[in-house]
């Protein structure tokens, strides 16, 4: 298959694009770089040792994505491309809704007038709020709590009636839960501008002398250590679920959602401590007040992923730790 990745030079997108290429597929990447590197796109390329086109485009200037369709023919895309800070979301609701909506309308505009009717959404564990029971399955009531995950939100339910207008597309919506590590090879990984808004990037920095402590918010909840559980996936377990999922799906026409996590929640400690055991050293810390908002456990239940898509999560909090040092190791300053 012939697949366009959009936001393909960033985290999740890399990843998926090194398993797409492994598996045989074509791709062309789409990303404009505001928060990614070009070096990712070469270490791609090195991995795989395969080439593929790269178009510098945002994914709200209609014009370059049409010329993106016009020189090639696509039998599906996978859309990764937007903002995806949580609080950065809370600070610039505007940007975050005109970049995550408008720039997903016009990709769709351009799909239709192309005639290209696949599409693996990146969705997001956000849109079920603050979970009513764990684990989650996908047909739990959906509650976004911040302008992030409303953006998320909103596009299912707008992915899911461009469907119901054009029965013929195919819809796959994929909640993942919390990706962490790298790549194996350690070349590419988890490179946040700034300060990083998720945990793991955070404790890496930390590990490797960039960040004083990792502050841990909240200690007071009702899980075994009192800190927040959650369910942390391997970068490579998530990327190989965007690709069961594009090939399991293209010309299969409906809505598909699917939660892609492990099923098994880690508490912020945890976290820490296991990443201090791949690193080889202690990670400081310190506990500070509850985040707003935060749920005390969240996990999945990726069933439904394993049933129809042949798919689950392979590798356990140890390989993510080690893999993420890797990569952060090597690459103490990131891409830059």
């Amino acid at each position: 298959m012939k697949i366009l990745v959009t936001g393909g030079a960033g985290y999740i997108g890399s990843h998926t694009c090194v398993e797409l290429l492994n598996a045989g597929h074509d791709i062309v990447m789409v990303d404009n770089l505001s928060n990614s590197s070009e070096k990712s796109i070469d270490r791609v390329k090195e991995i795989t040792r395969k080439d593929f086109e790269f178009y510098k485009c945002d994914i709200l200037d209609y014009d370059g994505l049409t010329k993106v369709f016009d020189e090639n023919k696509f039998d599906s895309v996978i859309h990764f491309a937007g903002f995806k800070a949580v609080g950065e979301s809370c600070e610039k609701p505007i940007e975050y809704y005109h970049n995550n909506m408008t720039g997903t309308f016009i990709l769709l505009r351009v799909m239709k007038e192309h005639g290209v009717k696949n599409i693996v959404f990146s969705s997001s564990a956000t849109v079920y709020g603050i979970p009513e029971s764990v684990p989650i399955k996908e047909d739990a009531p959906l509650f976004a709590i911040n302008p992030y995950g409303s953006t998320k939100l909103m596009l299912e339910r707008a992915l899911s009636d461009v469907q119901s207008a054009d029965k013929e597309m195919s819809v796959v919506l994929l909640r993942y839960f919390n990706p962490i590590g790298a790549h194996e090879s350690g070349m590419i990984g988890e490179d946040p501008n700034g300060i990083p808004n998720n945990l793991l990037p955070y404790v890496a920095q930390v590990a490797v002398g960039r960040l004083p402590k990792v502050n841990v918010f909240g200690n007071n909840y009702p899980t075994p250590d009192g800190t927040g559980v959650r369910d942390y996936i391997h970068i490579t377990d998530l990327a190989l679920g965007h690709l069961k999922a594009v090939e399991k799906k293209t010309g299969v026409s409906g809505v598909h959602i699917y939660n892609l996590g492990t099923g098994q929640g880690y508490s912020v400690l945890e976290i820490i401590k296991a990443f201090g055991k791949a690193a080889g050293k202690e990670i400081p810390y310190e506990i500070a007040p509850n985040r707003p908002g935060d749920a005390a456990i969240c996990y999945a239940d990726a069933t439904k992923a394993k049933e129809e898509l042949g798919w689950r999560a392979e590798r356990g909090i140890e390989k993510m730790c080690a893999d993420a040092w890797n990569w952060q190791s090597k690459n103490p300053d990131g891409y830059r």
